[in-house]
């Protein structure tokens, strides 16, 4: 399919005739209005104007110049007419390897720019136009494609999420079959019963923090304050990682039954869906799964007749991949400029608007209808030996089969890669694979049959499982390459706010592309793990901490590499 004939006139029609006064009305009064009003804006004029934004500033009170900043930050708000239409192409990391430079230069004639990882690891190359994600490695074979769905359970072992997500019509309200944990715990189970049951399963947060659900519900049910708040961080912006995405878009009501849930754990009266700007056709799945819920009193002030009141709302970021960290998100949602927040307080007591907040990742939420409906020793006796439940791995790169796959934690990577993924391409072999996205960094050598995908096994050879992101990288690889790719991103994505971040990130890319520093070998990686101890020890959060990650396995496993290009 050609380019040009693939994408339709600008989307959201419904906005078009809309004055500036119909979009403020529409949304000053409703919660976290920022975005909703910046969106529509964009939608309407194909671009946020200076006198849209100064409408914007009048009409919800922010001043001028903090709005210009805020806006400035996300990368898909186009400050130039017609930039909302012009294509955006991934250029994360395995899409790099399929071929975006020779795509964007096919694109010439439409003024692409790049993206940073879409989330479609498992469908390169995406390119982003409006409201339209077409995927193919050249112009002629972009085409708007689904997301596809789990593969198989190869292992034959008993799923968690995924266990009916490959039903017939499991989207829709019908399908899903109803809220039946939801309707259990309403007439049943007191919230501290629920605590009880999470607690006791060991279900820890998925997004990367792994921190225990129940505690966190809990931190929040005990905290004064009221409204309290259930956000689902569906901001899924690390580079090889789609599971959040296939989760939303063919398993929509287990998330919503999944944060109903957390709202009568925790009394919390309200939620949000910070959903990524990313996935468009993911906001329109969402969108119709919450409204069908609501028509069937499963949300709203009076849920099954049972006086509980629960409220959600989707709002849809800009791009940056910072507002995956907790309090950032908040912050974005608040319409403030995105920077993490000094901690404590926690946003378990001071979330959004101040007040007690559950931050849970998409696949956490997920977990829960389950393991209401089995309980807290079913979930736990998924995992192998001591660990509990499960874990979605998004795997990609230079692998036959790559997707989605829900593992028991504590599943030898081997395994995965070479019986449940069919192992490297004909003639190649695993050089190495990412952990955590990129944030954990690479695993190779030795290490790739010693590891298991738990994190005390990973925490050991220095890494950790994050997200679940694992992208395989074959013998044809480049590791410095890859690696000052890599870095290059976390440079791109810094927020700026602490300097050990800032310029760490920036330095260590030139570093890596030996445009600076040292140009002895020795001299060249102490310098290198000095910057990265820094960036650990004094970065105010994951990102500065996370990303020396990099620069530490690739002088672990491939010192022979980065000494080589010294010695040329």
């Amino acid at each position: 399919m050609e380019y040009t004939a693939a994408v339709p006139e600008p989307t959201k029609r419904a906005v078009s005739e809309l004055s500036d006064a119909d979009i403020l009305r529409r949304w000053r009064d409703e919660p976290a209005p920022l975005l909703p009003v910046l969106h529509a804006f964009h939608d309407r004029d194909g671009y946020l104007s200076e006198q849209a934004l100064r409408a914007i500033s009048a009409g919800l009170r922010i001043p001028l110049a903090d709005l210009f900043g805020t806006v400035t930050f996300y990368h898909h708000f186009s400050r130039s007419p017609g930039g909302r239409d012009q294509p955006r192409v991934c250029d994360g990391p395995i899409c790099q390897l399929h071929g975006t430079a020779q795509l964007t230069a096919a694109l010439s004639d439409h003024q692409p720019t790049a993206m940073p990882c879409a989330g479609r690891c498992d469908q390169p190359i995406p390119v982003l136009r409006g409201d339209q994600v077409l995927v193919g490695t050249t112009a002629a074979s972009l085409s708007a494609q689904p997301s596809p769905l789990p593969p198989p359970n190869p292992g034959g072992i008993d799923e968690c999420v995924f266990a009916h997500i490959r039903d017939q019509d499991r989207a829709q309200l019908e399908g899903y079959g109803g809220y039946t944990s939801l309707t259990q715990a309403i007439e049943s189970m007191s919230p501290e019963q629920l605590l009880e049951v999470i607690d006791s399963s060991g279900l820890a947060g998925r997004g990367g923090a792994g921190f225990p659900t129940g505690r966190k519900w809990r931190a929040v049910a005990d905290a004064p304050g009221m409204p309290k708040t259930i956000v689902c961080n569906a901001d899924e912006g690390e580079p090889g990682c789609f599971k959040d995405r296939v989760l939303m878009d063919h398993d929509p009501h287990a998330l919503i039954e999944g944060m109903a849930i957390a709202a009568l754990a925790t009394g919390a009266e309200r939620g949000f869906i910070y959903l990524r700007y990313e996935y468009p056709d993911t906001e329109k799945i969402l969108t119709r799964a919450i409204a069908e819920a609501v028509e069937a009193n499963l949300l709203g002030n009076n849920i099954l007749r049972r006086g509980m009141r629960f409220n959600l709302h989707v709002r849809r970021g800009a791009g940056a991949y910072i507002c995956g960290e907790e309090t950032s998100l908040l912050n974005s949602l608040e319409g403030k400029h995105p920077f993490p927040r000094n901690r404590p307080p926690y946003p378990v007591t001071h979330g959004y608007e101040n007040l007690p907040t559950v931050v849970n990742n998409v696949e956490t939420l997920c977990a829960v209808p389950p393991i209401i409906e089995y309980g807290a020793e079913w979930y736990q006796a998924l995992g192998k030996g001591k660990f509990a439940g499960t874990k979605i791995i998004s795997l990609s790169g230079d692998v036959q089969k790559p997707g989605n796959y829900e593992v028991p934690l504590g599943l030898p990577l081997a395994t995965l890669l070479n019986d449940w993924a069919g192992g490297p391409q004909p003639g190649r072999s695993i050089q190495a694979v990412t952990m955590a996205g990129l944030s954990g960094g690479f695993i190779a050598g030795d290490d790739l049959d010693r590891c298991t995908l738990d994190e005390p096994c990973l925490r050991s050879m220095h890494s950790f499982l994050g997200a679940g992101g694992v992208m395989v990288l074959d013998d044809s690889r480049d590791m410095m390459e890859v690696s000052r790719q890599a870095m290059s991103f976390f440079a791109h994505e810094s927020c700026g706010k602490c300097f050990p971040c800032r310029i760490g990130t920036q330095r260590l890319t030139e570093r890596l592309a030996l445009e600076a520093g040292p140009r002895d070998f020795q001299a060249w990686r102490a310098e290198v793990e000095d910057i990265g101890e820094t960036m650990k020890a004094t970065s105010a959060c994951g990102l500065g901490i996370a990303a020396p990650l990099i620069t530490d396995s690739l002088i672990r496993y491939f010192s022979d590499v980065a000494k080589n290009r010294f010695d040329k």
